[in-house]
């Protein structure tokens, strides 16, 4: 971490930080994060969709987990006094840190221990004993450094892969295996070594990624992020129309886009920081979005 504070919620609240990663991990981590119940707070309901990447995870008091690509939402309940940190890996790094492919933990959720042994355990201890979660969190990034590097490299194809399916940059699987010059087969069987996903499945993710960063940016800006009609949302975040959203919502997070974006701003409204997973998707949006004449 880069020196910030996370302030505790209060007694009877609940707070979301992420932040992006040291520089020298950006290769690897896409954000690290920090989510906190208040202790006398009702339990907090979470919703996790997938979004194809691996992440580490450490609820203060429980062992270390690596939680693999989801493919369905899950559903889960925060206790009063729980704390978590938290950091998620670009999609593709994860054999470069395991040392293993990344399909052996699609759908998972892993003891760390079996995949790093003691240094996971010491890991535990250290965010354990932390105080402040900051701290915590520079226990996970260290433990990252110095994982890094003891698994295979990252496979260059499959990462310029993952940058061209970011949202608004390409419309069909097919045209960016083209671009690759290699085939769709080839292409398929090297994201889910490295990923855990086939491309398609990672390009719908993604896709809705885009779309969860127009609804978290509206929300920071203290606006509904429906202001201007769901339709017109969708059609922003590169589906085909409002019942196109509604379809990959229902796939991804199990309930219809406008209970999700409700649901969405009911929870976040409180004072979460997202911007580190929405800002630069929106970044790169812009970067990459066509022009109309």
């Amino acid at each position: 971490m880069s020196g910030q504070a996370f302030s505790a919620p209060a007694a009877g609240g609940q707070s979301y930080v992420e932040r992006s990663p040291v520089p020298a991990r950006r290769e690897l981590a896409s954000l690290v994060r920090v989510q906190q119940v208040g202790r006398d707070a009702v339990p907090y309901v979470h919703r996790r969709i997938p979004n194809g990447a691996v992440e580490l995870v450490c609820r203060v008091g429980s062992a270390p987990q690596v939680i693999g690509p989801r493919t369905e939402p899950v559903v889960e309940v925060l206790e009063p006094g729980t704390t978590v940190v938290g950091m998620r890996f670009v999609p593709g790094a994860f054999p470069a840190i395991a040392g293993r492919p990344a399909s052996e933990v699609v759908g998972l959720a892993l003891d760390a221990e079996q995949l790093w042994g003691r240094s996971a355990a010491a890991l535990g201890e250290a965010v354990g004993t932390a105080a402040p979660p900051q701290e915590a969190l520079a226990a996970v990034q260290l433990h990252v450094h110095e994982r890094a590097g003891a698994g295979v490299p990252a496979d260059p194809l499959v990462s310029q892969t993952v940058r061209g399916l970011m949202p608004w940059r390409t419309a069909d699987v097919t045209s960016l295996s083209a671009s690759l010059y290699i085939s769709e087969t080839q292409l398929r069987r090297r994201c889910r070594t490295a990923v855990g996903l086939a491309p398609k499945a990672l390009h719908r993710m993604l896709r809705f990624q885009g779309f969860l960063a127009l609804v978290q940016r509206a929300i920071a800006q203290g606006r509904a992020p429906t202001d201007d009609g769901l339709a017109l949302l969708a059609l922003r975040a590169g589906y085909a129309d409002q019942s196109h959203l509604t379809r990959e919502c229902v796939r991804l997070t199990g309930v219809p886009s406008r209970v999700f974006v409700a649901e969405t701003q009911q929870n976040c409204a409180c004072g979460h920081d997202h911007s580190a997973s929405f800002a630069p998707v929106l970044r790169a949006g812009t970067e990459t979005r066509p022009t109309r004449k």
